[in-house]
């Protein structure tokens, strides 16, 4: 069980959805594509909540955005995996439509809690 407040912080929400998303969708690819592409996928959509928890744990600001940053640079690469598994044939319309838009969503949530946090890093503003 994750801290109540972490719990509360909605782009971590939205992130674990991501990746019950995420374990779905390669649960569902054929087993010779799970070991590459499946997993470099299920890595990089784990790793967006992980960067995100990893920074809320963090006790400075400074640091705590590095971790967003890393996190935003992981949705990034799901959307690449995302985009790969479509491109193959592993996902169909739907599911990669579903779940662009659900990174999408969370990209944008992600970039303004990072622009809410900004000022409290800069010790001179």
């Amino acid at each position: 069980m994750v801290s109540k407040s972490l719990g509360n912080l909605e782009i971590y929400k939205k992130a674990v959805e991501l990746s019950i998303s995420g374990w779905e969708i390669y649960q569902k690819i054929p087993k010779q594509h799970q070991y590459h592409i499946g997993n470099q996928f299920l890595d990089a959509i784990d790793s967006i909540g992980a960067n995100i928890a990893e920074g809320f744990g963090r006790f400075h600001y400074k640091d705590s955005i590095k971790f967003y940053y890393y996190a935003r640079g992981s949705l990034f690469e799901s959307k690449h995996w995302t985009y790969l598994l479509y491109k193959r044939g592993l996902v169909d319309d739907t599911t990669y439509n579903n779940l662009l838009t659900c990174l999408e969503k969370e990209g944008i949530k992600l970039n303004n809690f990072i622009n809410s946090i900004k000022p409290k890093s800069d010790p001179n503003p």
